[in-house]
């Protein structure tokens, strides 16, 4: 069963602030990010209203079987995320004990790859989702030992079908131009 484990990613905290959604599969240690406007429940609401809308339920319930997550008011409204039609089995949503986040370990550690990018104390304001989804895709090309050598992409590619792969503008970078710091934004900016 695919376990996928759900949190969000301040850069400054704030009322105006974007944060990003991240989501990942534990199996590949596959994540996706996505930029919300705020951290609020209505925010995740929507993206998982939108995300429902472009896969449709079956898909969805495919992906997402089981999230797990923290108690974070942002996930406060587990029926919108768990609901996925009237004939489709529900998603299924988890929290963690209070004060574990160790418990969704794997998404906390691959958040020190988008710390490389946009440290702590920096606003995610100023980047845009095709910002996100080139440093999302950056850090699921990189290869792991915990994953005896392949990358998270390599893994996860046969388990995505095609049109969601295109959805979320997936792909896998060539090895040799993998770049793990901030000045990838820049690099895009020349081009």
């Amino acid at each position: 069963i695919n376990i996928v484990e759900m949190d969000t990613v301040e850069g400054i905290k704030g009322e105006d602030e974007s944060v990003l959604l991240t989501l990942l599969w534990r199996q590949a240690n596959f994540m996706l990010a996505f930029k919300l406007e705020s951290k609020t429940s209505n925010n995740v609401s929507n993206l998982f209203f939108n995300l429902k809308q472009s896969l449709g339920y079956e898909k969805f319930h495919m992906l997402f079987p089981i999230i797990l997550t923290d108690n974070g008011l942002e996930f406060s409204n587990p029926e919108i995320i768990e609901f996925n039609g009237h004939h489709v089995y529900k998603t299924k949503v988890f929290y963690c004990d209070p004060g574990h986040s160790e418990q969704k370990g794997k998404i906390e550690v691959n958040h020190e790859y988008i710390r490389r990018f946009i440290p702590k104390g920096k606003s995610f304001n100023d980047y845009n989702q095709y910002d996100i989804n080139l440093m999302i895709n950056h850090i699921n090309s990189v290869k792991r030992d915990s994953l005896t050598g392949d990358n998270p992409y390599t893994l996860m590619k046969d388990f995505l079908p095609k049109e969601i792969i295109n959805l979320f503008n997936i792909q896998e970078i060539e090895q040799k131009n993998i770049i793990l710091k901030h000045k990838l934004f820049n690099y895009k900016k020349k081009r």
